[in-house]
Order: C-alpha cells, then sequence, then structure tokens
C-alpha cells in the first residue's frame, strides 16, 4: 500500500479439518495482523475427528470478524469455494488452519498486489520443526536437495513465479477462472494458479512472506504427504500439457533406475549361487551399484548439512529425504487416471450459478 492511501479490507479464507492443536494459534495470527484496513476471516470447516468444530465455534462468539461455513466433503477445494461464496471483500487471502502468519503479512501482500499489479502474490513456505526428525523435514523442506529449487521452499528474488504457498488473490481473478477445481485433493493452488496465468495474469513471490509452516511428525506421515503430492502432479501434468519439468520428474525417474537396479542385482545374485557364470558377476555388480549410489548422494547430503546442524538432526536427514523422494516418485508412477472425473469442469464452483 501507498503511504496514506486507503487499505482496502480483506477476506481471509481457511479451510480446517482437524486443527484442533493449531486452529486457535492460527485464527490469531489472522486477526492479530497489524493492517488498518478491515478484517473478515471466514472458516470453512470439515467433519473432523478432533475438537476443530467447537474451537471454531468459540473462535467465532468471541470476535464478530470471524464467520462459519461448513464444508461437508472435507476437501480443501470444495472448503476454499464455500469461503470465498461466503466471503465479502475484493481482496482474499488463502490460510490454512495450521499456518501462521507472521505480522505485516497482509500489509505487505496488499502493497505488492497495488505495486505490482499481480493477480496473486504469496512467498514462502517457512518450514519450521519442533523435534528432531521435524527440523530434518524443515531442512530437506527448503533445500533444493528435497524439493528442487521452487521459490516458495527455498527462497529468492521477487519476481512472476508459476505458484507460491498459499496467496492473497484478487477476488475477480479467482471468479474469471472458475474458482478452485475441486477434482482436485492436493496441488489445487498450483492449478489454479496455472489457470489464472494462462488467462492473462500474474502470480508474484515476494519473500518477505514468510509463514511458518509445522512439518509432518512421523516417517508414516510424511510418506503419505509425498506420495499423494505426487500423485497429484501428474493429474497436473494430464490435465495442463507443459507443465512438467525436470524438478517434477527426478523422483520417478529415480525410483524406477533404483528399481530396475535392483531387480538386475537380485537377478545376478541369483545367477551367481546358481553356479551360472557369464555377465551375471557384472550384472549384479551394476545392479546393485544404482540404489547404493543414490544412498551415497542422500547420506552426502545430509554429511554436508551436518556442519550446520545438530547431529540428531542430520542423522535422521538420509531417512527423510528418502521418504520424501521415493513416496513422491511412486504417487507419481502410479497416479491413475481415474482421479479427475470425466466432468471434471462441472466441479468449479465459479461455474456453477
Amino acid at each position: 500500500m501507498e503511504p496514506g492511501a486507503a487499505a482496502e479490507p480483506v477476506s481471509v479464507v481457511m479451510p480446517v479439518r482437524n486443527e484442533e492443536l493449531n486452529l486457535a494459534d492460527s485464527v490469531r495470527s489472522v486477526l492479530g495482523q497489524d493492517y488498518p484496513g478491515e478484517l473478515e476471516v471466514v472458516l470453512a470447516i470439515g467433519p473432523s475427528r478432533d475438537r476443530t468444530q467447537q474451537i471454531s465455534e468459540r473462535i467465532a462468539a468471541a470476535d464478530s470478524r470471524v464467520t462459519l461455513v461448513p464444508n461437508p466433503t472435507g476437501q480443501r477445494p470444495c472448503g476454499l469455494n464455500a469461503g470465498i461464496k461466503a466471503s465479502r471483500h475484493a481482496i482474499v487471502a488463502r490460510v490454512d488452519g495450521h499456518a501462521l502468519l507472521p505480522p505485516g503479512y497482509l500489509r505487505t501482500a496488499v502493497r505488492e498486489l497495488h505495486q505490482t499489479g499481480a493477480d496473486n502474490v504469496g512467498g514462502i513456505m517457512a518450514a519450521e520443526g519442533v523435534t528432531p526428525f521435524q527440523h530434518a523435514v524443515a531442512w530437506a523442506m527448503t533445500s533444493p536437495f528435497g524439493v528442487g529449487a521452487a521459490k516458495f521452499h527455498t527462497g529468492g528474488c521477487p519476481g512472476p513465479v508459476d505458484s507460491v504457498y498459499l496467496g492473497v488473490y484478487r477476488r475477480d481473478a479467482i471468479e474469471r477462472v472458475g474458482g478452485y477445481d475441486e477434482s482436485y485433493e492436493r496441488a489445487e493452488d498450483w492449478e489454479l494458479n496455472h489457470r489464472i496465468r494462462l488467462a492473462g495474469g500474474m502470480v508474484w513471490f515476494q519473500p518477505e512472506m514468510r509463514v511458518t509452516y509445522r512439518p509432518r511428525a512421523s516417517v508414516r506421515t510424511l510418506a503419505e504427504q509425498y506420495f499423494h503430492y505426487g500423485r497429484w502432479r501428474r493429474v497436473v501434468a494430464r490435465q495442463h500439457s507443459g507443465t512438467i519439468n525436470h524438478r517434477y520428474l527426478a523422483p520417478p525417474a529415480a525410483v524406477l533406475v533404483m528399481a530396475t537396479g535392483a531387480l538386475a542385482g537380485v537377478a545376478g545374485l541369483a545367477g551367481l549361487f546358481s553356479g551360472a557364470a557369464g555377465i551375471w558377476p557384472a550384472v549384479a555388480t551394476w545392479g546393485l551399484a544404482l540404489p547404493a549410489l543414490y544412498a551415497a548422494g542422500v547420506v552426502g547430503a545430509a554429511a554436508m548439512a551436518a556442519r550446520r546442524l545438530r547431529l540428531s538432526v542430520a542423522a535422521r536427514l538420509p531417512f527423510v529425504l528418502g521418504t520424501m523422494h521415493i513416496a513422491w516418485g511412486i504417487g507419481f508412477l502410479t497416479s491413475p487416471r481415474s482421479l479427475i472425473p470425466s466432468n471434471r469442469g462441472a466441479h468449479r464452483a465459479g461455474q456453477q450459478t
């Protein structure tokens, strides 16, 4: 915002489900923004196994700026569309129920929208851990070794990008492209931003907008997260040709190479044990070398990071990196075409009248 300019009102839309541990702090970080304009918060509440509904009701009862809308499916795109429909203002900020906005986040976002003419402004997914495992995941999520070179993970200079973390949108940009595609269970932000850019809009990265993100706390939940990331990134690639690049192809390629090498190595060892001669020693050696090279790579990355991390964190990095890469790659390779139904366009809220 320019000095002295009237501050536009902002609607903050939060799809929430099973957020008992984080919701109150997340909403507090929104309502506590040093933003000089009007704020409203719309919580789109999905069916939860914890006290998310009760906490949401308590928050709304204590602050008239908070309203609640139901999200019966529990899916994020559905909740976002419902929340946007219920909101009132021309600027819409998308926030997760476990995200902690830093002071000045909305002020910076609205300033950038005006100065750049962008349709969406966002920043960095600033992963911060609590336990040693989470610290290791946070390092991997902010390093090219873990997630490639996407600016919203690793940082960089302000400028146009494909997508950003969360985002503060012009409402008319969302409505112009028909809202979030409710067929998507993951990658819904990337897919929406892609359609905004296809329509001539701009997505702008501003590294000042760092949002604290709490990583998954176990190997199982981390593997599930990255499996679904890979699965739905393949869906985006099918629906929007030309959007795939080497960063997305690296994990499935690594999985294929390691699987091929492991099978060749087992076949070679079987040949050796059976007493056969010929190429079997070479097959076993080269086959087993492929997964061994990958393992050496992640161990080497952990060793480089160990100079800046506690030993308890660095020791977990090879397992964290392997989990992220392999789960993402398997998800991508096994992603079925049936994930997106043939009538996908009917799921866009903007096309419903």
